[in-house]
């Protein structure tokens, strides 16, 4: 490896999933500030919320400051491939356009996401075997195989001419994965031998105390409540737990049931996995239409929507929507989930729903080991340090406060420094101290149907001062020599009154108080229907706040006939 100069700087940049769950953008840079190169570690999404992002379902790392140096960018790799992780390479590829390098499972559903964007064709995306070795400039990265909540998930050891640096991804320490293998402790141990500088970590659990528990552990618990269940199952997963895919087939099998898989998302990550040779052994699946044909305590429905998502199979079930999937008193739904910050309330609206229609609603709560997480807790975070022993402890993958509680659980392990970085910290890594050298932009983008836009975009904003304070729209018609021939005419979306009778008095009240406007202007102010808009919409807007105590939007449409 070339020896670096004097100028030379090894830095690090989260851009997202410092100081969050999700969206995670990782860089490093290599060599003097003028000249770096960069290597982009993972590209995800996160989701939004109806209550807070409304129309927006994926939100995207800004990648503004990368976009800057693309010229610079080696290279992008992935660790694994969750959403969180790989959600963002077919939006923001056309933006920072570097070869893509993933390990066969990942590199299965990211061509499927390439394919979606139509960038199939484009995009270089290249395999990298498991524990696979990849030069990039002055990188030399080795795949490193742990074990998580999805196949092949990987950390990557970066070794650089100004030290090593451990990057985790996202990890858990399970001795019975039941997919794929256990994690390659002999690697970690000759990672410390060598001399790691930094360790990049996963925080999503450093509240938790002792160890997340193994996947096997799950199996044995869900086929017992499995057998429990009389009438239909219902088991809802995150579909990339292939492990877990697996437990529910498995269990089907063991208790007598044929296996339906329903969602779109399971039927991808199905099709993945068996691709790359994995649920092979699994009993076969049958589809939703061949379903009616079976008695009711022969079926188990494998389901997406875990999280409540409204346009998921698991709520149209709950709904009574579903085409193919009815569920009803003495059937079960089986939550092999955690709560994701957030969703709290969409998910307990879906155990009403199906508890109001007689369904019994089972969720980890309820059974201990139905659902095991897949990122590490305190013990498994401690192992982790002893393995690795780094000299700087970098924590990312969480909120603030999990930041921050892993840089106090780094310094009572005795590392000799740790820091909290931001997204759009610029650390510095080596030479000399680690330490926070830049603040770049940094930020989210949204994807508004098919079409990314800045958060504080116009329409966004409108759609969110909507959701919060309703519109009220105010029609006129003029004739050609400015006389009114008709309205003003109020009409009110998102506002409402304790009765009829009130509504109608206040939409009264906003037509007169338009008309009023209108009638103070002269003739020639008649004419500029620009002043016309301004004048009423001030005028109706101060009225609706009297009404309603709300500022909502204001449209006039003016007619001239």
């Amino acid at each position: 490896m070339k020896k670096p100069t004097p100028d030379d700087e090894l830095v690090f940049l989260p851009l997202g999933g410092s100081g969050e769950i999700g969206m995670n953008l990782n860089a490093y840079g290599y060599g003097p500030p003028d000249a770096r190169k960069w290597i982009i570690v993972d590209i995800g999404v996160t989701f939004g919320r109806e209550d807070t992002t409304p129309g927006i379902d994926l939100i995207l790392p800004d990648p503004a400051y990368l976009e800057e140096h693309a010229d610079d960018i080696i290279a992008i790799v992935l660790t694994h491939a969750h959403e969180d992780h790989i959600g963002a390479l077919g939006w923001l590829w056309p933006r920072l356009k570097a070869p893509v390098y993933a390990t066969p499972f990942t590199a299965a559903l990211v061509r499927e996401k390439l394919r979606e964007r139509g960038l199939l064709d484009k995009v270089p995306l290249t395999e990298i075997p498991l524990k696979g070795q990849l030069t990039l400039g002055p990188f030399e990265i080795d795949f490193v195989t742990l074990t998580h909540s999805i196949p092949e998930p990987n950390g990557l050891a970066i070794r650089t001419p100004l030290g090593l640096i451990w990057h985790t991804g996202d990890w858990k320490i399970d001795p019975d994965p039941l997919i794929g293998e256990t994690t390659d402790e002999a690697k970690l141990r000759a990672m410390a031998e060598e001399g790691v500088l930094a360790m990049v970590c996963d925080s999503t659990n450093v509240f938790v105390e002792g160890s997340t528990g193994s996947e096997s552990e799950v199996r044995q618990k869900l086929t017992e409540v499995i057998k429990r269940c009389s009438g239909k199952v219902a088991v809802t997963a995150f579909a990339s737990n292939v492990a877990r895919v697996e437990t529910a087939l498995e269990a089907a099998r063991l208790c007598g049931r044929t296996p339906c898989l329903v969602g779109r998302s399971m039927h991808r990550i199905y099709n993945a996995a068996q691709g790359v040779g994995l649920l092979q052994n699994s009993p076969q699946v049958v589809d939703e239409d061949e379903v009616g044909t079976l008695p009711d305590e022969n079926v188990l429905f494998l389901c997406t929507g875990s999280q409540g998502e409204q346009r998921a199979a698991l709520s149209r079930i709950a709904r009574g929507e579903h085409r193919n999937v009815t569920l009803r008193q003495g059937d079960t739904v089986i939550f092999s989930s955690r709560v994701i910050p957030g969703n709290e309330n969409a998910i307990h609206q879906l155990y009403e729903e199906f508890l109001a229609r007689g369904v019994e609603v089972v969720t980890a709560d309820d059974e201990h080991f139905i659902h095991v997480s897949g990122h590490p807790a305190r013990d498994e975070l401690k192992q982790m340090y002893q393995w690795a022993r780094p000299q700087i402890a970098v924590p990312v993958h969480g909120e603030i406060r999990h930041i921050r509680e892993h840089v106090k659980l780094a310094q009572a392990l005795q590392i000799p420094q740790a820091i909290a970085p931001n997204n759009g910290d610029l650390i510095r890594l080596a030479p000399g101290p680690a330490e926070v050298i830049d603040e770049v932009p940094s930020g989210r983008l949204y994807v508004d149907g098919n079409v990314i836009v800045d958060t504080e975009d116009d329409a966004i904003r409108d759609r969110k001062r909507l959701a919060a304070e309703g519109a009220i729209n105010v029609a006129i018609a003029l004739s050609a020599k400015n006389a009114l021939l008709a309205g003003p005419s109020a009409s009110v979306r998102g506002l409402t009154m304790p009765d009829d009778e009130d509504f109608a008095l206040a939409l009264e009240e906003i037509e007169t108080t338009a008309k009023a406007v209108f009638t103070k202007l002269s003739h020639s102010e008649r004419g500029d229907d620009e002043l016309i808009e301004t004048s009423v919409v001030r005028a109706v807007r101060k009225a609706a706040e009297r009404l309603w105590k709300k500022r909502p939007l204001v449209d006039v449409s003016i007619l001239r006939v």
